[in-house]
């Protein structure tokens, strides 16, 4: 379960009950004991995403189920972006962790914001090799050859939109 700011009951510095305010034309969970002065912010967490390209398989591109997910979800591999790692890195990391594939190249596609996970998206293409070997996070993977991957962007976001119009579409 995920614990949001929202959900928030006690300051975690100082134990007071928290109360509602807004704060820059946003609700906000504060703490009313001045000296203490806890805002729970409620920013968004980063997350890296990787629109996975298997350079040694035609150039089809991957796309993963998490295991928690019903059969037939599949999405981008993801990750979250951990303390002073560089999205470039951590994006390569995640598909080897998640997928067992080597990046060879990571290009930049965009950020989005996803609300309902209170996150923010940092999206890449990685040309990545070698063999699919999947850890525990993962069900399964699906590979598309790119020009049949439209269609698939209902359950990947606008990324796959964007990527297609510079890559697949012109």
């Amino acid at each position: 379960m995920r614990f949001e700011p929202d959900d928030w009951r006690y300051c975690p510095r100082c134990g007071s009950g928290l109360i509602d305010a807004h704060l820059g034309d946003l609700p906000r969970r504060v703490c009313p004991d001045a000296a203490c002065g806890f805002i729970a912010w409620g920013n968004p967490v980063p997350v890296v995403c990787a629109l996975v390209e298997c350079l040694d398989r035609e150039g089809q591109m991957l796309l993963a189920r998490n295991a928690a997910w019903p059969e037939g979800k599949f999405a981008l591999v993801t990750g979250f972006l951990e303390r002073d790692e560089a999205p470039e890195i951590a994006v390569a990391r995640e598909v080897k962790e998640e997928t067992g594939l080597d990046a060879q190249a990571v290009h930049w596609i965009g950020n989005y914001g996803f609300a309902d996970a209170n996150q923010v998206l940092l999206v890449y293409h990685v040309q990545a090799t070698g063999e699919i070997t999947l850890n525990e996070e993962l069900a399964e993977v699906k590979l598309i050859p790119k020009d049949k991957l439209k269609g698939w962007e209902r359950g990947t976001g606008y990324a796959v939109l964007d990527w297609l119009a510079k890559n697949v579409l012109e």
